[in-house]
């Protein structure tokens, strides 16, 4: 007999996977992939969306084909600040542009010029000046940059509605995408920002659909039942749902991987001058609750120093994964080493060996992440921090996590494909007879 699932396309930076879960969310099969990058026209890496596109169709086919599994729904959960350009016939007109790709200076200055200045932009939207990684400033280049281009554009869709496009055949939006450091929705008014209006681009999104309702249905085959699909969510916001659905007690999800994101949703407090400065953010809920947040390329960095380090000691670049916390070497690390010059930029030769090196750069990062979920934890009254994502299984962040916040609870909390889990939460009663279950049996404490 077939196990009743829901399919969950969960598209990361780095790593592609398809997930199927249990009516009590257990996942039963998992597929992890990692597509090739292309360049774009300026010749800068990016997402090949056409690959993206074939991988996504393949794999829900061979899940529908699996007669082990009665897939019930289809949902997505994907990056943000990734917009897909589609023309008249709702096909790509770009390919899907890198959010790290430099920012022209003069182009940005002039549209901060324009809508009242760095500052009070950045408060009105709830996003810092991060450049391209404000997607709607990808659009306002386009407008600027590439005009022939730009009028030809008829929807521009965030990745993860593009995902549910290509099976529910809808062109929605969804407030989770909009929201998470876009530029476009002004938090104080809670809709799109007066820029939008004004530069006529309103018009190329589609209407906001509820994340916890269907956008339609996909039919594989006429003999076929037709599959409810979601609108797809965030990643960042749809890794939140299950721990809300989960405690009630105010905490911080500490979200690890390429960026360590510290998420607050008990924290509704306005953003300051200052944090946002420090790259603090708001995203959105499903709900459409404002979540306050600050990110740290901690894992990003934690990568680079990790192959420098292997080139270095001639080590492999995941030799770390072999190490212990050492209590004695931390202590003398702590009071010798001076402390205002970045790890990068160490002299690698001064360390005794890897493990002693190793232990620094996790010393320098720690401070970082400390003043990053710090900012988010002002003036509330989480007293307990959630560790996900591939720091959590590092006894040497985890241990130094720890000794940082001793008033706080740390706890690894390892839900299974949390980002995933959550999208298929999202749209759980149109999918799984069981009521909403509790999921700290899923957890490790």
């Amino acid at each position: 007999m077939s196990i009743p699932v829901i399919a969950i396309l969960d598209i990361g930076k780095t790593n592609k996977k398809t997930i199927l879960f249990d009516e009590q969310y257990h996942p039963v099969f998992e597929e992890n992939i990692q597509l090739p990058e292309t360049s774009d026209e300026d010749g800068f890496p990016c997402e090949d969306i056409y690959a993206l596109e074939q991988w996504a169709r393949q794999s829900v086919s061979s899940i529908l084909s699996n007669k082990q599994y009665d897939v019930r729904a289809l949902n997505f959960a994907a990056y943000g600040a990734s917009l897909v350009h589609l023309n008249k016939d709702h096909k790509p007109l770009t390919l899907l542009y890198n959010y790290l790709k430099p920012y022209p200076l003069s182009l940005q200055e002039q549209f901060y010029n324009k809508y009242g200045g760095e500052t009070a932009f950045s408060r009105q939207t709830a996003s810092p000046v991060l450049g391209s990684l404000n997607a709607g400033m990808q659009l306002y280049r386009l407008k600027y940059e590439r005009p022939e281009l730009f009028n030809q554009i008829k929807c521009s869709l965030h990745l993860p509605q593009y995902l549910s496009f290509l099976f529910s055949g809808k062109l929605v939006a969804d407030i989770t995408s909009i929201g998470c450091h876009t530029n476009l929705w002004d938090f104080e008014k809670n809709s799109y920002h007066e820029w939008v209006y004004r530069e006529s681009i309103q018009s190329l999104f589609a209407a906001i659909h509820p994340g916890n309702i269907p956008v339609g249905n996909f039919v594989c085959h006429a003999s076929t039942p037709a599959i409810p699909v979601g609108a797809g969510l965030h990643d960042s916001s749809a890794a939140l749902i299950p721990y809300l659905a989960t405690f009630q007690e105010p905490f911080i999800l500490l979200s690890t991987g390429t960026w360590c994101i510290s998420l607050n949703p008990f924290n509704d407090l306005p953003l300051t001058k200052e944090e946002l400065e420090q790259d603090c953010l708001c995203y959105l809920s499903y709900q459409g609750r404002p979540v306050k947040a600050s990110r740290l390329f901690a894992g990003y960095m934690h990568e680079q120093q990790t192959k420098k380090l292997g080139d270095h000691f001639n080590t492999s670049a995941d030799y770390y994964t072999t190490l212990s916390f050492n209590i004695e070497l931390l202590h003398r690390l702590n009071n010798t080493v001076a402390g205002n010059i970045s790890f990068d930029q160490k002299d690698l030769s001064s360390f005794a060996n890897y493990e002693e090196a190793y232990h620094q750069l996790m010393i320098d990062l720690m401070a970082q992440q400390v003043k990053s979920t710090s900012l988010v934890l002002k003036g509330t009254e989480a007293r307990r921090i959630f560790v996900d994502g591939g720091f959590s299984k590092n006894p040497i962040y985890m241990h130094l996590l720890t000794t940082s916040f001793p008033e706080m609870k740390i706890s690894v909390a390892s839900l299974p494909q949390a980002t995933a889990l959550g999208a298929a939460l999202a749209i759980h009663t149109y999918w799984n007879k069981k009521e909403t279950l509790v999921f700290s049996d899923l957890m490790n404490f």
